[in-house]
């Protein structure tokens, strides 16, 4: 496969324009961009650049000005880790992506993921274990000593708690589709629905943009990580995303410091009848409308796609899961950790690495049945497929009128990029340079693709100045720069309104 042919691909498979593909450039030789076997630095590059010529072909269709885009492989997956790196007034913040107990155990039988960062997962997974709020990885080890994998993963399931049971390949797919044979071999990450009616966007003669999505109105209501990216990417091409939270819900505020660059924040109660009204009269005016909440939560709400599109005719309704709308997890909780391990990556990987290492003559007796992936590779992917399907409707709505629904899984973007192919394993971890575990000043490589942006200061305009440096956007365009404007490092700097 050459290095553009899993973007064309997917381009054409979308109805987008041929020729605009002769103005994607990736990097010819992308793999291996990190130490893995999978083809991280394909995939990163392709769903960048794909967002990003998304992005470029709405602005042509607006204005008649086609640009170049280009993406370095070894910068997108430096950007596939942006969230480790970023630093406040010069200085790393060391974040912690994941809770202390969050890990690969041993049980009696298989090994199980724990994903306990958000506090009321912490809490159920311990009340499963019969352990209290002191436990430690130790404690956590011998509790779950008495249970099998897959018996711990189902009383997890049923009480809504986040872990998964390591499987191979095969057994994903048995458990996913357990009734049916499901020919995986075309699966594409992303799916462009019409769900209704609407005339043609408007495209005024001679209008001028700066930016690719300038003027487009994105009402952001994600979580954690991949939908926060893909708000992110739509304002670095210059969108208005207003990046809504709920007071009620728990946050991880070191990954939400990077992902709400260039968004304005500011939060709604969903539980109030006014605040849904507000919702309402926002989304009266949007867009785009952006959400990653367990599927069936907003639209229990009256926010379904379908709701959405009758209210503001001509919307694009963009949204992601973790696993397939036709699988038997469809309504199952989960994160880019959890589908790694239950998807088979994490026992691929370590087979791959025990592979690379008996090849070099050294002894993998010692070495665990898995090993995770360099980067939450998952969840940036999916990000900007979800970005670029964005982009791609909106050209839609342009083209042939209408309201869409984007979706995409985090399985089903694992399926894609299993479906690349893999690296030589020797090529892979003695030649594909690791990434930095975290920032460490100085990093020649990382210090060259940083951007500094000013912090916003509090709701009244006071307060202490700051600076926030982060991994720059990969993807160089060649009329409509993407921007770099600020920081709210806050889930209320604004007011929710346009």
């Amino acid at each position: 496969m050459s290095h553009l042919e899993a973007a064309r691909r997917i381009w054409t498979v979308n109805g987008l324009p041929k020729q605009a593909l002769e103005r994607l450039h990736l990097s010819p030789q992308p793999d291996p961009a990190v130490d893995s076997q999978f083809k991280l630095g394909t995939a990163a590059q392709t769903s960048i650049g794909l967002s990003a010529l998304a992005a470029a072909q709405f602005h042509e269709l607006r204005t008649g000005e086609a640009q170049e885009v280009a993406v370095d492989a070894r910068r997108a997956a430096i950007e596939f880790n942006s969230e480790k790196y970023y630093l406040v007034d010069g200085q790393p913040t060391n974040v912690v992506v994941f809770d202390e107990l969050a890990d690969i155990y041993e049980t009696r039988a298989g090994h199980i993921r724990l994903q306990t960062s958000f506090p009321h997962h912490k809490k159920g997974t311990l009340e499963i274990l019969g352990l209290d709020s002191t436990a430690n990885r130790t404690s956590v080890a011998t509790a779950l000593k008495s249970w099998t994998a897959l018996d711990f993963e189902r009383e997890a399931i049923r009480r809504g708690v986040c872990a998964t049971a390591l499987r191979s390949f095969d057994e994903m797919y048995k458990t996913l589709y357990p009734n049916k044979d499901k020919d995986i071999s075309s699966i594409m990450p992303i799916s462009i629905t019409k769900i209704g009616d609407a005339p043609k966007r408007e495209v005024k003669d001679g209008e001028k943009f700066n930016h690719a999505l300038e003027g487009v109105k994105v009402i952001d209501m994600t979580r954690v990580l991949a939908g926060p990216i893909s708000g992110r990417t739509l304002a670095a091409h210059g969108a208005d995303v207003l990046w809504l939270t709920s007071p009620n819900l728990p946050a991880l505020h070191g990954l939400d410091i990077d992902t709400s660059r260039g968004k304005r924040t500011a939060q709604l109660d969903l539980n109030s009848s006014s605040s849904r009204s507000h919702l309402q009269h926002l989304l009266s005016q949007a867009d785009v409308f952006l959400q990653a909440y367990r599927p069936g939560s907003l639209a229990n709400r009256g926010f379904s796609s379908k709701e959405v599109a009758k209210l503001r005719p001509g919307i694009v309704c963009a949204s992601l899961s973790a696993y397939p709308r036709d699988s038997a997890w469809k309504d199952v909780r989960g994160f880019d950790s959890l589908v790694q391990t239950m998807g088979g990556f994490n026992v691929a990987e370590a087979e791959a690495y025990a592979e690379y290492m008996r090849a070099q003559g050294l002894n993998t007796d010692d070495l665990p049945p898995y090993r995770q992936l360099p980067m939450q590779a998952l969840d940036h992917a999916a990000g900007y497929f979800l970005a670029f399907g964005i982009a791609a409707a909106l050209c839609k709505t342009i083209t042939d009128g209408g309201s869409y629904e984007v979706h995409v899984s985090l399985t089903e973007t694992m399926l894609w990029i299993k479906s690349l192919g893999t690296v030589d394993v020797v090529q892979a971890f003695a030649k594909g340079l690791a990434l930095p575990l975290k920032a460490v000043l100085p990093h020649r490589e990382i210090d060259q693709v940083y951007t500094t942006l000013p912090v916003l200061p509090d709701g009244e305009g006071k307060g202490e100045e700051h600076t926030l440096t982060a991994i720059r956007h990969s993807a160089v365009m060649g009329r409509t720069p993407v921007r770099d404007v600020w920081a709210p490092m806050r889930r209320d700097a604004h007011e929710a309104t346009w």
